[in-house]
């Protein structure tokens, strides 16, 4: 965190403040052979103008001392005094603290997502991950949306650039499992992807596109998924007019609020002696109650209801669908 920058107003009028106090302690210690204690009280008094009397009378020296000392730090001390005050009270001492905290709490982070901007897309991952419990970070340029977001969610928010390393450095983005960028123009999303696959190369990345050509870029600059909501819109639509029932069934599955989940098993999260097992092994729907509806070989193709001696190995993965009840107690099985 840049402290500079939350202190640069008031370090020239302290400066100063304090250049004047050492002179008139100096001052005093010199010409009226004061102490410390008393040569700073004295310049104190004087700088402040307050009208208590002096340790003890001054010679003509200390008189044109005192005089000299008043002219020229009456103006100083008073700027001091008000660009401090002002400081204070326009709330950027607040602020520090404010984002000292926040800079401590996203250094904690390990295993979020960010989402970069905070538009209609942006509002809709981030109400998905919310009710799904991922913690998450928004990074967002126009303060707005930025304040909607810091009042409807207690996460992390970032004021910033997303297509700067530095903001995605301070969002943790190499502690980070993914990175959503939502931002309307390709060519931003397409800098934010290849920034974001530099700075971690194991980061699961997730882009919006809008041109119909820049869903290939994407994917070459390291975005793992690329989704262009218009088309999905479209299709999704189209889909009601074919199979209402069934677009609605899936729709009820996946949505948000509801007591059903759809859950993914991999390998490598399974404890060791439940690797390499088959489905009827591992025996998730009497343990749990969750039932198994596909599964992702290590090639990365899609099987529909898998046979029961398939088996679960590296790179593989289980998809389940349960309640929430039942999702929560084959988590506990299978940690």
């Amino acid at each position: 965190m840049n402290h500079f920058r939350y202190f640069s107003k008031i370090y020239f009028p302290v400066g100063i403040l304090l250049l004047i106090t050492m002179v008139g302690t100096a001052g005093y210690m010199f010409i009226e052979h004061y102490n410390l204690l008393n040569a700073f009280y004295m310049t104190v008094i004087t700088m402040a103008t307050v009208g208590f009397s002096e340790v003890r009378p001054l010679t003509d020296d200390g008189k044109m001392f005192t005089a000299f000392l008043i002219i020229t730090s009456f103006g100083t001390f008073a700027y001091a005094v008000t660009n401090i005050t002002s400081y204070i009270a326009d709330g950027e001492f607040k602020e520090y603290f404010k984002t000292r905290r926040l800079t401590t709490e996203l250094e904690k982070l390990e295993n979020h997502v960010i989402i970069c901007g905070y538009g209609r897309n942006g509002k809709q991952a981030a109400r998905v991950l919310k009710s799904h419990g991922q913690l998450f970070v928004v990074i967002e340029q126009k303060e707005a949306p930025l304040q909607t977001m810091k009042e409807k969610y207690p996460h992390l928010a970032i004021k910033g650039d997303s297509t700067q390393d530095e903001i995605l450095m301070q969002a943790g983005i190499k502690r980070a499992r993914s990175l959503i960028t939502t931002l309307p123009v390709d060519a931003d999303n397409l800098f934010i992807v290849l920034s974001a696959r530099s700075l971690n190369p194991k980061l699961n990345i997730i882009s919006r596109a809008s041109d119909d050509n820049s869903d290939k870029k994407l994917k070459v600059a390291g975005a793992d998924h690329v989704i262009m909501p218009d088309m999905v819109g479209g299709a999704h639509m189209a889909s009601l007019v074919m199979k209402p029932d069934v677009v609605e069934f899936i729709d009820y599955v996946t949505g948000v609020g509801v007591d059903i989940n759809l859950e993914e098993i991999t390998f490598e999260k399974l404890p060791g002696n439940l690797q390499n097992k088959t489905i009827s092994e591992l025996d998730v729907r009497s343990r749990s109650g969750a039932n198994i509806i596909g599964f992702k070989t290590a090639q990365g193709e899609y099987v529909i209801n898998p046979s029961p001696e398939t088996k679960l190995i590296p790179n593989a993965k289980l998809f389940v669908l349960g309640t929430s009840d039942q999702i929560k107690k084959l988590r506990e099985i299978f940690s």
